[in-house]
């Protein structure tokens, strides 16, 4: 909602695009929602959407620090250093009012064993932020991020298409931690390519390992949000009827 993302990038939607799609995802019971200050204006939508709803309003605000927005260029840049990452976590926190999952981002074994990362996990606890993880890319980011102990939460790509962390995935479900898994769809690849798959098939793929947490789409307009959503329950149906055979 933020920027041109995709297989096939297209605009950007409007804001009031952007917050019509985000009643619509709230009116039809989803509660998870993850973004970053590289999303280029999405933090500034979701900020809007959520202060909309007023208080009371039961959320999962997921987003991340570690890759930030150049506004003048209109392109994301990486810096994991202590105060860029304390800059961007402040303001994250003073658009969206509260983050419950706060992730690294552009995750590397370098930046995780870093001590400027280290102290600003212990900024983002004094600041009342008790769960943290990391968007990952690569198998041994993955593996330390779910043998470090400290860390509740990963974030991943899973799909039929990339099945290179599948085993990471069981692994941190083993752990308890909470599993984000994105790119069902190859960013829509998967859906045009010569041997195009059905969402629910995707979905089905996806929900098969068996984990505790979300599926991201990634989708901005109302069609494909009810589409994908229609196409998750009946991916669920159809492998809780499978386990009962």
């Amino acid at each position: 909602m933020g920027k041109p993302w995709g297989h096939l990038p297209s605009e950007v939607p409007s804001e009031r695009d952007a917050l019509d799609l985000l009643e619509f995802a709230y009116e039809m019971g989803i509660r998870y929602f993850d973004s970053a200050p590289s999303y280029g204006v999405a933090e500034e939508r979701l900020c809007k959407f959520v202060h909309g709803l007023g208080a009371g309003a039961e959320l999962t605000i997921a987003t991340k620090f570690g890759e930030h927005w150049d506004l003048e260029r209109g392109e994301p840049f990486v810096d994991h250093s202590y105060d860029a990452l304390c800059r961007s976590l402040d303001r994250s926190l003073r658009l969206l009012g509260h983050i419950d999952i706060l992730q690294l981002h552009k995750t590397t074994p370098e930046v995780l064993r870093s001590r400027d990362l280290a102290r600003a996990w212990d900024y983002a606890a004094s600041l009342g932020i008790g769960r943290i993880g990391a968007s990952v890319s690569d198998l041994e980011s993955a593996r330390m991020v779910i043998e470090e102990g400290c860390y509740s939460c990963i974030q991943l790509p899973l799909n039929q298409a990339n099945e290179k962390f599948s085993g990471s995935v069981e692994a941190a479900a083993a752990q308890g931690m909470w599993v984000a898994t994105n790119r069902p769809f190859g960013m829509g690849a998967m859906l045009y390519g010569e041997r195009p798959v059905t969402h629910e098939e995707a979905f089905r793929f996806v929900l098969g390992h068996g984990f505790t947490g979300a599926v991201l789409s990634g989708t901005k307009s109302k069609a494909h949000l009810n589409e994908n959503w229609a196409a998750f329950q009946a991916a669920g149906l159809k492998l809780a009827a499978d386990k009962r055979r």
